[in-house]
Formats: structure tokens, sequence, C-alpha cells
């Protein structure tokens, strides 16, 4: 079984799928590896690291044409633009092995069952806690969150610590992250470090405990959410009356905050409003929103994708993919999730898709020419009877 490892062309990513030193489990299992040359250069990790490791390098074609799977940071779905030029490289069989972003990119996932290939998804892998080391979302969202608050730190026009000084005593910054799932978790962490009074809040009630673990208050509303979370533990869209509701709730704690980072991001879906245009003119001059969901239209209202605005002196920010801005550890941790998840597929040196298994089953997107995962095949029209038949 050989691996393939390709150089990123979506704009502006700098991670890899795979780093030298994941090579060596990967071996152990009976793996072959073959890499792009130039795949790793942007992340840090240069062509003679990954032959020390004993890959072997070649061509973009050269590795579609060889590998029996091919390990991406973004496959086709998430990459829209430049991924076409992949297609014809793909082979009937070829397993695919990336982000893909089916449920919003649905067409492109049947592109490449058109193709004959076999994608999983790793942003459906689910969470259980046999699939944590292969939850790639989780381990970007952890490295989304730590960078949004160092370009929270860098655009405010104070520092977040108290300090104690000759001059005076200056008071510590308050940060506000909305939403505590895995980004807005470590954005806590990270805004306690740098020395913040740190509020949060988030449509789950159960991670008070986690908030104020890292010594942070949680932001308590009386609001009905127990719908907040599908079994697969992601975030399910609420009815536009609960945020409707919460934005009239959280207008104050908004308002008093010198940072506010969101991370309220639904899979497949457009990201919810939680900080109004009015909410935004309630802050004071030279306050800093940073909006990780800004890819999928963004938390606050006035948010625009990959950039800077600013309204009523306050300053927003837009980033669409902080995880490439940190290639190097980035690309540790995905190259991580990847060949766990792929070790997970070996059975004596191939790979098996065993739809009886959840992980594989939640993760396959597309086999035998067919787009096989039925919240996909619901995206494109298509019944889901045949995703099982598909799929058995």
């Amino acid at each position: 079984m050989i691996v393939g490892i390709v150089k990123e062309t979506y704009p502006g990513e700098q991670r890899v799928a795979l780093v030298p030193g994941s090579l060596t489990p990967l071996a152990k299992a009976g793996f072959e590896i073959i890499v792009e040359s130039g795949a790793g250069a942007a992340a840090g990790y240069g062509d003679a690291a990954y032959q020390q490791h004993g890959a072997r390098l070649a061509d973009r074609a050269e590795v579609f044409r060889t590998a029996d799977a091919i390990a991406q940071v973004r496959a086709l779905g998430a990459n829209l633009e430049a991924g076409v030029t992949d297609l014809e490289l793909i082979r009937a069989g070829q397993v695919l092995v990336g982000f893909a972003d089916p449920l919003s990119s649905a067409s492109a996932a049947q592109q490449i069952a058109a193709r004959g290939g076999v994608l999983f998804a790793m942003e459906l892998v689910p969470r259980i806690t046999r699939a944590q080391s292969m939850d790639a979302l989780s381990s970007m969202a952890s490295i989304a969150g730590y960078k949004a608050v160092l370009l929270a730190a860098s655009a405010a026009p104070k520092i977040f610590p108290m300090m104690m000084t000759a001059a005076g005593t200056i008071s510590p910054s308050k940060v506000f992250v909305m939403g505590a799932g895995v980004a807005g978790l470590q954005a806590i962490a990270t805004a306690r470090r740098l020395g913040a009074v740190v509020e949060a809040y988030d449509v789950r009630p159960v991670v008070k405990e986690q908030v104020e673990s890292l010594g942070a208050r949680f932001l308590e509303l009386p609001l009905e959410t127990s719908g907040a979370q599908d079994q697969g533990g992601y975030a399910k869209q609420l009815d536009e009356s609960v945020y409707q509701k919460q934005r009239e709730l959280m207008l104050k704690a908004v308002a008093a905050s010198d940072v506010v980072i969101t991370t309220a991001a639904i899979p497949g879906r457009k990201s919810p409003v939680l900080v109004t245009a009015e909410m935004v003119a309630a802050m004071a001059p030279g306050s800093v929103i940073v909006d990780l969901a800004a890819e999928r239209g963004g938390n606050c209202e006035l948010t625009r994708a990959d950039q800077t605005v600013v309204e009523h002196g306050v300053t927003i920010l837009g980033p669409t993919n902080l995880p490439a801005t940190v290639p190097l550890h980035a690309s540790q941790m995905y190259a991580r999730n990847i060949t766990t998840f792929l070790l997970h597929l070996a059975k004596d040196g191939k790979l098996t898709i065993d739809t009886a298994d959840q992980i594989t089953r939640d993760t396959l997107v597309a086999r035998d020419g067919e787009v096989v995962h039925p919240r996909v095949r619901e995206a494109l029209g298509l019944p889901a009877d045949a995703a099982e038949t598909a799929a058995s």
C-alpha cells in the first residue's frame, strides 16, 4: 500500500498532510510513502527530511499515478478552484483523505465519486472517545483559538494584563469569548495566560465547569438551548428566535468588553449572527472583534472574510484559515490525525473499508462511483436508501 503526499494548492495554505516524523508508524504498518517534491517546504519540512524517513520524491502527476491513497489537508471540496485540476489525476479505487467540506460542497464529492475515487472527509470524524486522536477539526480549532487571541492582542490599543508600575496601575483588558468549544476554550486559556479578565458564553450550559476551570466567568442567560448539540458532539442550528433573544441579552456583555472572540460554527450551515451592528456600535472605540466563523458568513453582522473592517472605531477581523499561519505545529497535529486514521483503516498492510465501524462509516463520503454519506446525499437531493446499499 502506497500513501501519497501532495503539495497544497489552496491559496495561502502552508500546511502539509504528513510530516517526516509521522512516516515511521506508517512504515511499520507496511505502508510506502511517496511525496511531491516541495510538499512540506512552506511548513518547514524539506524534501531531505522526508527522504531520511524513507519517502520517495516525485512530481504531482506521479504521486497520483502511483499512490493507492492520497493524504491532503484540503481535498477538492475544500479547495474548489485549484483542486479541480487534480480531478483528472484521480484513479478508480484511489482513496482520498483530507478536509473536503462535503456538507457545503456536496457537488465536489459527486465529482470525485464520478472518477471512482474513495473519499474520506476528516470533518466528519465522530466525536467519540476512540476517535479523539483522529479529530482534525478539534486539532485545528485549538490552534485557531490560540492565534485569535494573539491577533486581538496585536490589534488592540490596550495591553492584556494588569500592570503595576511607577507610572501607575493599568487595568487588565476584558475579553469575552462566544462559544466554549475547542477553539473557545483555547482562546479563554490563552487570554488568561496573557493576563486578561475573561468571560465566556455558550448555548450548552454543560460547559460552564470547563470555562470556570480555566479561570473565566461563565455568562448564564435564561434561554432554552437543550437541543444545541447533536449526537456526534457537533453544534446544531437553533431556532432564530433563540439567537434573537441571545443577542438581546448579550448586548451588555459585548459593550463592556475590550475584545470579543466569536467561535460559533455549524457544520455545513451559515454561521449564526451573534454580534449585531447595534452591539458593535455599543462597544468602546478601539475594541476588537475576532470572528473565527468568518469562513461561513461570520458571527458578527459586519464581518468580511479575510478582511479587517473598522466600524464605529471597532476593529473586526475575519480570518478564515488561522492554522495555516502556524504551519509547522499545525501540520504536526494534523499529521497525527491523518496517521491515526490511516492506521485505523489498515488491515494486513491494506486499507480496509469496514462500514460496520462507526468511524469508517461516518467519514466515508464516496465509494464505487456513488456518494454514500446520507447527509451529503441529502444535500444533493438523492435518496438515502441508495447510500445504504452502496455502503454495504
